[in-house]
């Protein structure tokens, strides 16, 4: 029974974090926590196993969905890998001061993280949209199916520096990145929501092996649980990676804040 509940629970967040590039860990952890609270089958589950391991599975999730991301040649590798050179050392820091946070810390930091996430979306669709003489650095262009074009960039300093506080969170919460890193994409460097997706998918596997073995070092992998959790978790990035391409760009986002308000809440009610 206890293998079942893993699997489907890999599954819900694997599907939900290819959808919108998130990579499944603000489904991973929470549920994690909440079985190790009310479960007796989870109770040695604390938030550093539930990090550690939803890191480690993480990594499937994006291999999966980044594998079906590169039919739909949505995938900027250019770019993912820009900001994995500053992801990678913030994820291993960010593996470190995670021992420090007890449970009712995490769950609070991480709660309002997610409901700043989602309000900060809300404004996205205000934003003016960048023109050519605006960006500086590096300069990407992309059409999507309805032939749209845009035009988006970014100062590879100014990369770095978003993508090491983004592996800093990454390692510190177990969440891949993804749900920082694609509004990132979309609000400072205007990536189309389909390409930020699939490209956080694609950084979110770098990184996650990364701060993944840091985890290993530390003793914060579960394997019993992770081997339960990640067949449902590749099997579930491939399906949300196709359904993501089925949904236009504003289900896009409009399903991401409404993940992260959902989790946030949840989580900040947990800490009391």
């Amino acid at each position: 029974m206890i293998w079942v509940i893993l699997f489907v629970i890999g599954l819900v967040a694997g599907i939900l974090g290819s959808i919108v590039g998130l990579g499944g860990g603000i489904i991973l952890v929470p549920a994690l926590l909440f079985l190790g609270t009310y479960a007796e089958a989870f109770h040695n589950i604390t938030p550093q196993l539930a990090v550690g391991t939803s890191l480690l599975v993480i990594i499937f999730t994006g291999l999966a969905s980044t594998l079906s991301y590169m039919k739909y040649k949505t995938i900027d590798y250019k770019s993912g890998l820009i900001f994995f050179i500053g992801s990678g050392p913030g994820s291993i820091i960010g593996a470190f001061v995670n021992n420090y946070l007890k449970v009712e810390q995490f769950q609070l930091y991480f709660g309002l993280l997610m409901i700043v996430l989602a309000i900060v979306l809300l404004f996205k669709d205000r934003l003016k949209p960048a023109k050519n003489k605006e960006i500086k650095g590096i300069v990407r262009h992309f059409k999507d199916l309805n032939g749209e074009e845009f035009v988006y960039g970014f100062r590879p300093l100014t990369g770095w520096s978003v993508a090491f506080v983004v592996g800093f969170l990454s390692g510190l919460f177990g969440i891949g990145g993804g749900s920082l890193m694609v509004p990132a994409m979309m609000l400072i460097f205007q990536f189309p929501p389909h390409v930020a997706v699939a490209t956080s998918m694609f950084m979110i596997t770098l990184s996650s092996i990364v701060s993944s073995i840091t985890h290993i070092t530390l003793g914060n992998i579960d394997w019993i649980f992770a081997a339960a959790l990640i067949p449902g978790a590749w099997f579930g990035g491939r399906i949300g990676a196709v359904l993501n391409q089925k949904l236009k760009s504003n289900t896009v986002v409009i399903l991401l804040r409404i993940i992260l308000v959902i989790i946030g809440i949840r989580l900040i009610y947990q800490s009391f």
